[in-house]
């Protein structure tokens, strides 16, 4: 019979869920900056093709990079929340933290998949050719891990948190 902090363990929260998502769109773009350091390609550059992908008018504005990253991280933050909604609380209670790195993981690769292969051939081919396949994978990868490790390492712990004394 499982005890009570073990029903809690996995029971994600919407902070809980923001933050894996966010976790997982920084891992992200640390993974392009540091391809983008020994390429000719510019960071900057990745940033304002998805503003483009989005909003195409404004791909050449003064903040399109800003722009950019903005719709990166939202959709990150997004991404967080309906992993968790739909696979995230499944995994956990039948497979622990297993399934849920696993799940992640293999949730942002079929992600990139749909997105590399359908989605972006039409919105914006440009950014398809950007990098390579290779790293654009590997970057949904590390999302999915940074991702799932998040969802694994950060239990809930507002009941131990509303226990402990306030210091005068």
């Amino acid at each position: 019979m499982k005890t009570s902090q073990q029903e809690n363990r996995f029971g994600f929260s919407i902070s809980q869920a923001l933050l894996a998502g966010l976790a997982g769109g920084i891992a992200e773009v640390l993974w392009i900056m540091a391809w983008t350091t020994v390429t000719p390609l510019q960071a900057t550059t990745v940033a304002r093709e998805v503003t483009r992908t989005v909003f195409p008018g404004m791909a050449e504005a003064a903040l399109a990079t800003e722009t950019g990253l903005v719709i990166h991280l939202a959709i990150s933050l997004v991404l967080g929340v309906v992993f968790v909604w739909t696979l995230g609380k499944y995994l956990a209670h039948h497979y622990r933290g297993t399934g849920v790195l696993a799940g992640s993981i293999i949730s942002l690769t079929l992600i990139w998949a749909v997105n590399f292969l359908l989605v972006l051939p039409i919105l914006n081919p440009v950014f398809v050719t950007l990098m390579p396949a290779g790293v654009t994978l590997v970057s949904k990868i590390l999302f999915g891990l940074a991702m799932g490790l998040v969802l694994v390492a950060v239990p809930r712990r507002y009941e131990t948190l509303n226990r402990m004394p306030v210091a005068n």
